[in-house]
């Protein structure tokens, strides 16, 4: 009897550490948006193969971080300033849809208190204490909590999707631009909103949040395409 061999936990160990590395690099700024990501380098640094770094940097080409750039040198993606428009034109659509939703849920109540955790922790983010990556991390965390307060598995899915483009887009910004964006008094009318079962109101308010980040952020976002 011929038993068929077992993966090479050793290596996908080490393919799994290099990719959360990796990601971890880009999202919270180490490598900026256009920075050469070289596997010679990348596998010095970390002490692992230059085939490891490669299947992770594939891994991030596939969740739209990283692109080939000229003579499929790779790169950390920059969004241009109609990519930062449209990825908050879609983040809006499937937060409004969020909304509504709970809104419209038996448990409305209980989403506004959990709502109103999710704000204070945002609020402490911005203080003394906290720095940016706490504050991208509290600001994200709001808005995947109301799309999971939404009940809809396949609009958290795609809304995870966008995650890692987001993370990218608040890096490049400005730092007083992204404090006005993520900070908890402008995401508080939305709670408030919703609280009151005011659904026009809410898409409202979102609408200008979501178009207040748009301007803030893609101001210093890289890229010529308008």
């Amino acid at each position: 009897m011929t038993v068929p061999a077992l993966p090479n936990l050793d290596r996908s160990t080490l393919r799994e550490r290099a990719l959360v590395a990796l990601r971890a690099a880009i999202t919270t700024g180490r490598y900026r948006p256009g920075d050469h990501l070289g596997e010679v380098e990348i596998a010095s640094r970390m002490s692992v193969s230059r085939g490891t770094v490669r299947e992770a940097l594939r891994h991030l080409q596939q969740e739209g971080l990283v692109v080939a750039g000229a003579r499929g040198m790779l790169r950390v993606r920059a969004l241009s300033p109609r990519e930062v428009r449209e990825l908050f034109q879609v983040r809006e659509a499937l937060e409004g849809l969020a909304v509504a939703q709970v809104i419209a849920s038996p448990d409305r109540a209980a989403a506004v208190t959990a709502l109103r955790e999710a704000l204070h922790r945002l609020e402490k983010a911005f203080g003394p204490s906290g720095g940016l990556e706490d504050q991208v991390e509290a600001d994200l965390a709001f808005h995947l909590l109301l799309c999971e307060l939404s009940r809809n598995s396949m609009l958290v899915t795609t809304w995870r999707h966008l995650e890692g483009p987001t993370r990218v887009v608040v890096m490049s910004a400005a730092g007083e631009q992204r404090k006005v964006t993520m900070s908890a008094a402008h995401h508080a009318p939305i709670v408030d909103a919703i609280e009151r079962a005011d659904t026009d109101a809410a898409l409202a308010i979102l609408h200008d949040h979501m178009s207040s980040a748009m301007a803030n952020l893609q101001t210093s976002a890289p890229g010529n395409d308008a």
